[in-house]
């Protein structure tokens, strides 16, 4: 049984710096890919980063280039997503997202297995 166990998120305001991480449990290959997505009211989940666990590929979506960083937690089956220069556009829910094994970063959320509760990021003007 995998579950995601997600921390972080709040309220900030823009151009300040928050950060979010997700923690796996039954999920140890280095196959497996961990992703954050976010999504905001009526729309479709969107994948903004993620990586397999091996730490290659990555995937960064252009809305958040250098801005946000995904790096893998220390020994440990985990991610965390450092999201800087916030800006009121990036307001969302943030869900973490794994499945066991893939050759690249899945884009499509029905492509992912595993989810987590998700956690409110709200970024103020």
């Amino acid at each position: 049984q995998v579950q995601l166990v997600e921390s972080g998120g709040g309220l900030v305001q823009a151009g300040d710096s928050l950060s979010v991480s997700c923690a796996a449990s039954g999920l140890t290959s280095d196959y497996a890919i961990m992703a954050w997505f976010r999504q905001a009211p009526g729309k479709e989940r969107e994948l903004i980063a993620g990586l397999r666990m091996s730490g290659s590929p990555t995937y960064l979506a252009d809305s958040v280039k250098g801005r946000f960083i995904l790096s893998r937690g220390n020994g440990e089956t985990a991610i965390c997503l450092q999201m800087n220069s916030l800006k009121p556009e990036d307001t969302d829910v943030y869900y973490c997202a794994a499945r066991r094994t893939a050759s690249g970063v899945p884009i499509r959320a029905d492509q992912y297995t595993y989810w987590g509760q998700g956690t409110q990021v709200t970024v103020s003007t």
